[in-house]
């Protein structure tokens, strides 16, 4: 493949952006970017100092003294704050949470926003989040919006965690609906799909199923 492109993978909690996002990467040999676990990471920090995440004055304060990045260890991508691996333990419904709540947090958005350009110089990037079609990459080549049922994505988030921590399906149901309130009703960058993105309902599909609709798409821009 000779051109290559900046794709973005955007929808709700649970609707399997990031099984798709590293297969599509693997398939296309391109970077994969979890946008989310830039929000997660700053998340666990703001817990950890206990700062008062409505005071934008402690965000900025926060971010000032922040060095948070990608880099790749063979074929996994790991999430580092201030030299330590985070990659693992913001992974738990808590983190997931705060995480919706800071992201809708201008000083935060504003912050991460510069990072993930700058991560995108060079093309060949699948960037995986809430607002990469809409408000980091408008200019996007290639836009995806995926989504799926309520009780589906929290089925499959639900498979993702039971063995790491003690809730039940309904509280993960629960903490499904309660970030997609979180996400879609904020005033700053909500989640809903670009104009121009490809919308693909993953209910009833397999990964197989969407990567074939992806890869598609994209082969008729070449």
């Amino acid at each position: 493949m000779n051109k290559r492109f900046i794709i973005t993978i955007d929808g709700p909690a649970g609707a399997g952006k990031t099984t798709l996002s590293k297969a599509l990467s693997e398939k296309l040999n391109y970077k994969y970017i979890d946008t989310g676990a830039l929000y997660r990471g700053i998340a666990l920090e703001s817990k950890k100092r206990g700062i008062n995440i409505d005071n934008p004055d402690e965000l900025i304060n926060l971010c000032s003294g922040l060095d948070i990045k990608f880099i790749q260890v063979n074929k996994s991508l790991r999430l580092i704050l201030n030299g330590d691996d985070i990659t693992e333990i913001i992974r738990t419904p808590e983190i997931s949470m705060l995480a919706s709540e800071i992201s809708a947090k201008p000083v935060i958005r504003e912050f991460l926003l510069k990072i993930q350009r700058e991560m995108a110089k060079e093309k060949g990037v699948i960037f995986e989040g809430r607002d990469m079609g809409t408000v980091v990459f408008p200019n996007a080549d290639v836009k995806f919006y995926l989504d799926a049922s309520a009780n589906k994505r929290a089925e499959r988030r639900y498979e993702e965690i039971k063995l790491k921590n003690c809730q039940n399906y309904e509280g993960v149901l629960n903490d499904i609906i309660k970030r997609d309130e979180n996400d879609k009703s904020r005033t700053h960058s909500p989640l809903k799909p670009a104009n121009d993105a490809v919308l693909i309902d993953s209910t009833s599909k397999s990964i197989d199923d969407v990567i074939a609709l992806m890869l598609s798409y994209i082969n008729t821009l070449l």
